[in-house]
C-alpha cells in the first residue's frame, strides 16, 4: 500500500529528462466495437446535477494547479460562466487549496463561491453523491491504476462524463475494455490521457495531418524540453506509476490479448523504427523511443478514425531526446538500476521511498517550485510523409513532406492542467462536435472534429507549421 495520501496524489506527467525510467509498456492498438445507440448524458447543468465541472482529487500536487486553470478559465464556460466545484476525502485540505487558487490569482471571492465536496475513492456511496452533481469530472487521484478505476465505475453508473490525465497505459486500455459497451449505452464520456500524456502528441498528429494537403501516410514525434536556471523536478507520483507499470508489464500483455483487432492498412511506405538509442539529425542530439503512453494513445486513436471513420491510418514513432553524452551515461546507469530493482519488491520499496536519490534528482516528493515551473518548457516536431493531392496513392512512394511543431510551458503542472481544462471546456461547448456515442475515448478521437486546437493556441499551447 502506498504511503503518500493517494486520493490527492499526483497523476503529474513526466518531462524529457526521466524518459528512460518510463519503459513501461510495448505498443498495442485496439479495436473499437461498432455502436450506434443514441443515448448521451447531458452536458448542461440542471437543479440535480448543479456543477459544470468537479475537480476530484483537487488536494493532490497536480489537482491543485487544476483548480486554479479552472479558475482562471471559467468564463469559457456555457454562456459566459462555469459552476464548479472541488471533491476529495479532506474538507480542510480542499478549503486550503481554495484558499491557495484564491490568492495566488488575486479571487477572494472563490473562498465563498467554490463548493468543496467530500469524497472517497474507498466509499462508493460518497462517490456516487459527487457524480450525480456533476456534468463532468476531472480526475486528478493517481497512480491511477490503483484509484482511478473507482471513479470510472461511477461516473458512468450515474450519469457523469469523466476526464483525466493518466499516462498509465495499463490502467487507460483496461478502462477501455471494461466500461468502453457500458459508456456507450450510457452516453457518458470517458477521455482518458488528457494531460501532457497524451494532448500534445495526438492532437500533433491530428494537426500535422490536417495541415497536409493529401492522404498523409507516417508521422515521427521528437520531444525536447528545457528546464530554466531554477532547474527542474518532477513529483514521484509519476515515478510511482512508472514503477507498477513496469513492474506490471505481464499483466499489460494479458490485457491487450484480450482485444481481437485486424491489423490497420498500411499506406505508402511501413515506418522505419529507430534503435533503441542514436543520435537524431532533426533535433541534434541523441535520442530514444518514447516509452510512455503516446505511442500506444496515438495508434488507439488511429484505429477508431480508421474503423469509425473510414480515415486512412497514419502510421507513428515517437522518440525523446535526451542531450549529449555525459546524459547518456547518466541515463544507462540509472535506467540499468531501475530495471533491476523494480523486478522485487524489496527494490520497489526502495525506489519509493528514495525517488531523489534512484533519479538522480530528476524526482522529488516535493515535485518542482513554481519558479522552476515558470522557467521550463517542451516542443514537439512532427516529421510527416505522405502522398499529395496530386499523386496517386497506388503508384510509387510518398512524395510529399510536412514538418509542424507543439510547443509549451512546463509539461507536468502548467500544460498539463491548461490541456485537461480546456478539453473540458470543449466537450460542454461543443457536445455536437464528440463521437456519435459515448464510450472510452482517447483525446484524438474525441476531439479531432473540435476546435481544442484553437483553444490551446489561445492558452499558450501552440500548434504550427514550420
Amino acid at each position: 500500500m502506498l504511503k503518500t495520501d493517494a486520493y490527492g496524489s499526483s497523476s503529474s506527467r513526466p518531462t524529457v529528462n526521466c524518459q528512460v525510467f518510463l519503459a513501461l509498456v510495448p505498443l498495442c492498438l485496439f479495436q473499437y466495437p461498432r455502436l450506434s445507440l443514441p443515448a448521451m448524458a447531458a452536458f448542461s447543468t440542471s437543479s440535480g446535477r448543479p456543477y459544470h465541472i468537479i475537480i476530484f482529487g483537487a488536494s493532490g500536487f497536480t489537482g491543485q494547479f487544476v483548480v486554479e486553470e479552472v479558475a482562471r478559465t471559467a468564463s469559457e464556460g456555457p454562456k459566459g460562466s462555469l459552476k464548479w466545484a472541488v471533491a476529495g476525502r479532506n474538507r480542510a485540505k480542499l478549503e486550503k487549496v481554495v484558499e491557495q487558487a484564491a490568492g495566488v490569482l488575486g479571487k477572494p471571492e472563490l473562498k465563498s463561491e467554490v463548493d468543496v465536496l467530500v469524497a472517497d475513492v474507498s466509499d462508493p456511496d460518497s462517490l456516487a453523491a459527487m457524480c450525480k452533481q456533476g456534468v463532468i469530472v476531472l480526475s486528478c487521484v493517481g497512480p491511477y491504476r490503483f484509484f482511478g478505476e473507482p471513479v470510472v465505475k461511477t461516473c458512468v453508473e450515474n450519469g457523469a462524463h469523466c476526464i483525466d490525465i493518466s499516462g498509465e497505459p495499463q490502467f487507460l486500455e483496461s478502462m477501455q475494455l471494461n466500461y468502453h459497451g457500458q459508456a456507450a449505452e450510457k452516453g457518458v464520456y470517458i477521455v482518458g490521457s488528457c494531460g501532457f500524456d497524451s494532448i500534445p502528441a495526438d492532437m500533433g498528429v491530428i494537426y500535422t495531418r490536417d495541415q497536409f494537403k493529401g492522404t498523409i501516410t507516417a508521422i515521427e514525434s521528437f520531444l525536447t524540453a528545457n528546464a530554466g536556471p531554477e532547474g527542474g523536478s518532477i513529483h514521484d507520483g509519476t515515478w510511482q506509476s512508472a514503477i507498477y507499470g513496469l513492474a506490471d508489464g505481464p499483466k499489460l500483455r494479458s490485457l491487450r490479448k484480450k482485444f481481437s483487432h485486424k491489423p490497420l492498412p498500411v499506406v505508402g511506405a511501413k515506418i522505419k523504427r529507430r534503435g533503441a538509442l542514436f543520435y537524431s539529425n532533426e533535433v541534434q542530439q541523441y535520442a530514444l523511443p518514447f516509452m510512455g503512453s503516446d505511442p500506444s494513445v496515438v495508434k488507439r486513436t488511429q484505429r477508431y478514425l480508421h474503423e469509425e471513420l473510414n480515415e486512412s491510418p497514419v502510421q507513428y514513432g515517437a522518440y525523446v531526446g535526451v542531450g549529449g553524452i555525459s546524459n547518456i551515461f547518466k541515463l544507462v546507469f540509472a535506467g540499468l538500476m531501475f530495471w533491476f530493482l523494480v523486478k522485487f519488491s524489496f527494490g520497489r520499496n526502495l525506489l519509493i521511498k528514495f525517488p531523489e536519490f534512484f533519479s538522480f534528482g530528476y524526482f522529488s516528493k516535493d515535485g518542482p517550485t513554481r519558479k522552476q515551473m515558470e522557467g521550463s518548457s517542451f516542443r514537439f516536431v512532427f516529421f510527416g510523409e505522405g502522398y499529395t493531392e496530386d499523386q496517386d496513392l497506388s503508384e510509387g512512394k510518398p512524395n510529399g513532406k510536412i514538418r509542424t511543431v507543439v510547443k509549451g510551458p512546463e509539461a507536468g503542472y502548467v500544460t498539463t492542467p491548461i490541456a485537461m481544462v480546456q478539453a473540458a471546456i470543449t466537450m460542454l461547448n461543443e457536445s455536437d462536435s464528440l463521437p456519435k456515442t459515448g464510450g472510452v475515448y482517447t483525446p484524438g478521437a474525441t476531439f479531432a472534429k473540435t476546435t481544442l486546437i484553437d483553444r490551446l493556441n489561445k492558452h499558450g499551447i501552440q500548434f504550427s507549421v514550420l
